[in-house]
């Protein structure tokens, strides 16, 4: 028998098959399977390089964000362990994700990551309350920290508006501008009312886009402990006479009847006030009178 008689007449059983087959029938389709992945070379290399791509751009912005977590909660007072904790369960549940995986101990049941920026104190255990005030604690009595500005100053520049901020500034730099509460008319003041309080010329001298939300303005100003509506009055008299001169002015006067009453008052910064004004608007020089 010759050599190519016996190639045709040896059946072989190829692996996942489930008759023999002749052994040049098995050269064919090994031939053919290696062409195949020749084949299929270029699209593996792209499923490759993209996967590294996705995996890289993640680990990327994963290191930042937690970064940016780890600095916060700890200048916070946060104790590490929960923060470990916390991010170790984000990080895991956004692995398990990415594997296609599902679920996994750091998402809710309706299947959204819980993150690690979600903490709040509403949500956080007693006993964990009590290791960020020790912590708080501790730092005081550390003479090596240093603190260029509190705390809060962050969530209160997101919390107003650029209108407010020049309030601020001119505050800073004016100083206490007059106001002035129209009350009606009684004997005594027994029975008076206050029919508008607050009238100033702040939202003019200001430059605000938004003069007429002047009272909105100073209330959430006042809410933030940036400003007080105090009860004594400018060191110059003669600045009330503009607020008087205004038509707004008259109206009121108008609407509280006969013998109606003009009480002078101030609005001015607190000393929290212009502690933030100094170490986040840019300001000149700061008023210096009364």
């Amino acid at each position: 028998m010759t050599d190519s008689a016996k190639e045709h007449s040896t059946e072989i059983v190829i692996p996942g098959s489930s008759s023999p087959v002749s052994f040049g029938d098995a050269q064919a389709r090994i031939k053919n399977s290696g062409m195949d992945v020749v084949r299929a070379t270029p699209g593996l290399a792209r499923v490759a390089i993209t996967s590294f791509t996705n995996i890289a751009t993640w680990g990327f912005r994963k290191t930042t964000e937690t970064s940016s977590v780890v600095v916060r909660r700890t200048l916070d007072g946060d104790a590490p362990q929960a923060i470990v904790a916390d991010i170790s369960q984000d990080v895991f549940a956004e692995i398990r994700s990415i594997l296609g995986l599902g679920g996994g101990g750091g998402s809710s049941g309706s299947g959204h990551v819980v993150s690690a920026q979600s903490y709040s104190v509403r949500d956080t255990p007693e006993h964990d309350l009590k290791a960020r005030g020790a912590a708080l604690l501790r730092r005081s009595a550390d003479v090596n920290v240093s603190e260029d500005g509190h705390p809060a100053y962050s969530r209160i520049l997101s919390e107003i508006a650029p209108d407010e901020a020049r309030i601020l500034r001119f505050l800073y730099l004016d100083g206490p501008q007059p106001s002035i509460d129209i009350r009606t008319g009684r004997p005594l003041g027994i029975g008076s009312e206050l029919v508008e309080g607050g009238l100033n010329m702040i939202g003019e001298h200001a430059g605000l886009t938004y003069p007429d939300r002047i009272h909105p303005y100073l209330t959430n100003l006042n809410r933030l402990g940036m400003v007080e509506f105090s009860k004594e009055t400018v060191s110059n008299p003669t600045r009330y006479q503009l607020v008087e001169a205004q038509p707004r002015m008259a109206e009121v006067t108008k609407r509280a009847g006969f013998a109606a009453k003009a009480i002078q008052r101030s609005i001015q910064l607190t000393t929290f006030g212009e502690d933030f004004v100094a170490a986040c608007l840019p300001v000149g020089e700061k008023y210096s009178g009364r």
